[in-house]
This record gives C-alpha cells, sequence and structure tokens, in this order.
C-alpha cells in the first residue's frame, strides 16, 4: 500500500484528497505547515508527497528543496496557483517531479500520482545496491561513491542516473528522458538533458571527453553501458 504524505494547510482539501485517496488504496499521511510537513516526510519516508507551494511556517519551495537535498529518491508533487508560473519553474529546477494547478479535478491529481509513482518505482525494490566501474549506488540511501568517498549529486542528476540504471543498454531518447526524470514533456528543453549528461560524465567516467559508461546514440539521446 502506497503511503503518500499530503503537505498542505486547507483542511477541506486534506479532507477531500485523504478520502479519494484512501478509496484507491492508499495510505494517507498530513501536515498543515511547511516545518511539520518537512519532518514528518524524513521521519515516514512516504512513497510521495503532495505539497502546496502556499505554506506557513516553511513554503512548499523551500521544503522541496529541503527534502530533495536529504532524501532525493522520494517524488514531489507540487500544487500551485493558477499564474504562479514562476513557482512551477523553481519548483521544478529544485528537483519537484511534477506539478498540479489549483483548481485541479481529483481524476487529475490521481494521475499524476500514479505516474510519478510508476517512474519512482521503475527499479526492482530487492536491488539497492549498483556498481560499474570503480563508482558504486546506494538506492537506499541515495549515496554515489567512487572508491569508498562521496560524490555530491543533485536531485535529479541522482533521478536521472538511476533512470539509466534502471535501462542499462536501451536507447532514450531526450524527450523520454525529459518525461521520465522531469514528469513533464515540454519544460524544460532538451538542453537540460544534455547539460546534466555533461555533469554525469563530469563525475562518474573515468574519462568524461571518452566515455565508457553514458554513450551518445546519435540521431536517438543516450544509453548507458555498465
Amino acid at each position: 500500500m502506497p503511503k503518500i504524505l499530503i503537505v498542505e494547510d486547507e483542511p477541506g482539501m486534506v479532507a477531500g484528497l485523504r478520502d479519494n485517496f484512501e478509496f484507491e488504496g492508499y495510505q494517507v499521511l498530513s501536515a498543515i505547515d511547511g516545518v511539520s510537513g518537512l519532518e514528518r516526510a524524513l521521519a515516514d519516508s512516504p512513497d510521495l508527497v503532495i505539497l502546496d507551494v502556499m505554506m506557513p511556517r516553511m513554503s512548499g519551495l523551500d521544503v522541496c528543496k529541503q527534502l530533495k537535498a536529504r532524501r532525493p529518491a522520494i517524488p514531489i508533487i507540487m500544487l500551485t496557483a493558477r499564474g504562479q508560473e514562476v513557482d512551477k519553474v523553481v519548483g521544478l529546477e529544485l528537483g519537484a517531479d511534477d506539478y498540479v494547478t489549483k483548481p485541479f479535478s481529483i481524476r487529475e491529481l490521481l494521475a499524476r500520482v500514479k505516474a510519478v509513482l510508476r517512474r519512482a518505482g521503475s527499479l526492482p525494490r530487492d536491488k539497492d545496491r549498483y556498481a560499474f566501474g570503480d563508482i558504486e549506488v546506494n538506492l537506499r540511501s541515495c549515496q554515489v561513491s567512487r572508491r569508498g568517498e562521496a560524490l555530491d549529486f543533485s536531485a535529479k542528476e541522482f533521478d536521472l542516473l538511476k533512470y539509466f540504471l534502471s535501462h542499462p543498454g536501451e536507447a532514450l531518447t531526450r524527450d523520454r528522458l525529459l518525461e521520465a526524470v522531469w514528469g513533464y514533456d515540454k519544460f524544460p528543453s532538451t538542453r537540460t538533458v544534455d547539460a546534466h549528461i555533461v555533469r554525469l560524465r563530469q563525475k562518474l567516467e573515468p574519462k568524461p571527453e571518452d566515455p565508457r559508461f553514458f554513450l551518445t546514440v546519435h540521431g536517438t539521446g543516450y544509453k548507458f553501458v555498465g
């Protein structure tokens, strides 16, 4: 039973979301402000967080930033008010997996939740460690290391690496990577994918200018060969 944490300060919305998610078979937790939402997410490790941008005590954007820094594998769907385009952009840049604009239909939100959970669960649960070359990846602790020394990874860099690990040898288009990792198929641009690939190569390849693991598939995108 997937566990969903709703961080929202409107009691009526929390009650409505709780009823619908429990009807669909989800376990539901809730928090009424940003500080308690972050604390609960860290303590209870939900499978997904639904996070309102406008929150008392700590904004949803700050919660997203701190949670992704400490638990990058926990997916987040942001709730934004209509016209808050800047918040959508910032939220995605901070590592949010998707966003829904208020007012929204519960069917749309449920569909987004199922899609994000499907992406987050793309790796087998019984395998939480991967190794290639001198690199070790621990999916449970969300850590990447080289010969025992921890490497600094952003939330999106880790998500991108995780997706490659779940699709070894498969040619992945930039659009597919955008949808799978960023959760949005139009924004940001495919250049964002290229920039993240460059960073992965710089951190993980023995010779970034002559990659062994993260290969370019000309006319298509990229593939991971580990």
